[in-house]
């Protein structure tokens, strides 16, 4: 009976051991996923910017017309959004 019971509290605190690991790399890996997310944002935002600040300068200097520094202001905003991409994936 004595013997049955350690082999029961054995058991039992494997069983507890092995589920708090388990909580704690699910945990991790939220983590994880949470600091791709946010540099993700930061890296899409940032290209928002520059794209934003690229057609201000391209419009003063007026080296082309309204349609090319809109293309350019695109093109910013998609290597962006790639960047964003190479981040979370």
């Amino acid at each position: 009976m004595v013997e049955s019971r350690n082999g029961l509290w054995r058991h039992t605190s494997a069983m507890l051991a092995s589920v708090g690991l388990l909580a704690l790399s699910v945990a991790a890996l939220a983590t994880t996923q949470s600091q791709q997310r946010q540099q993700g944002r930061n890296a899409n935002q940032a290209a928002k910017q520059e794209a934003r600040a690229e057609k201000v300068d391209c419009r003063a200097a007026n080296q082309k017309s309204n349609a090319l520094c809109r293309q350019d202001k695109r093109d910013t905003k998609q290597q962006g959004r790639q960047q964003k991409r190479d981040i979370k994936y």
